[in-house]
């Protein structure tokens, strides 16, 4: 058996020792004399021959991303006007009006969501209404800040309505009307505004002009 495997082991050493160079000369021709000739020669063969190491999985880093932190509420309880407002969608309007079942004005309209949601009782009129809390230029404009307009002329403000985002608003504009959603880039509305006003709840600055 041995005599068979030895000129195998033989051969492979030659072609190792011209494959590989002469450098392991002398340690391949110790080999030979060896009993375990073919485990050794492999052995050698793999010590000697010069790979680079697989290079090493990079390993992705856990980046914490934190979640955009809430903006705050600017406008006290700016959610609540705005469900009690739409909830009135469609309802009629009438002059002097302040209740859902007889339909509102426009002043009416915004002294039952104010009273509603926020436990507010506000002025009868838009232009008393105009000189609560505090004043916000039409770039500045957030939900739940009213909105007013001068629809007779340049004189006083003779209508209201709530800011609702996206550039529109919620009012009850005329007899005829109902309560409805209407954008500020609107040609007449857009002509006839005049400026904000921002009321919160618990800001002693709604009660000042």
């Amino acid at each position: 058996m041995n005599k068979i495997f030895r000129p195998a082991a033989i051969l492979s050493a030659l072609c190792l020792l011209f494959a590989g160079g002469f450098a392991y000369a002398d340690e391949l021709e110790n080999l030979l004399n060896r009993q375990n000739d073919r485990q050794q020669i492999l052995r050698l063969f793999d010590n000697g021959t010069t790979t680079s190491p697989a290079p090493k999985k990079a390993v992705a880093q856990k980046i914490s991303v934190s979640p955009p932190s809430p903006q705050p509420d600017n406008n006290g309880n700016a959610d609540e006007l705005i469900r009690s407002a739409m909830g009135l969608l469609g309802v009629a309007y009438r002059y002097g009006g302040t209740s859902a079942a007889t339909g509102f004005d426009c002043s009416g309209f915004m002294q039952h969501i104010f009273r509603r949601s926020m436990g507010m009782t506000l002025p009868r009129t838009s232009a008393e209404q105009a000189k609560l809390g505090t004043h916000v230029d039409r770039s500045d404009l957030q939900p739940g800040d009213m909105v007013f307009f001068r629809t007779m002329g340049r004189g006083r403000i003779s209508h209201v309505g709530l800011y609702i985002g996206n550039n529109r608003f919620i009012h009850a504009p005329r007899t005829g009307k109902t309560i409805e959603i209407t954008s500020l880039s609107n040609k007449y509305w857009g002509s006839k505004y005049a400026f904000g006003r921002r009321v919160k709840k618990h800001d002693s600055a709604r009660f000042v002009n």
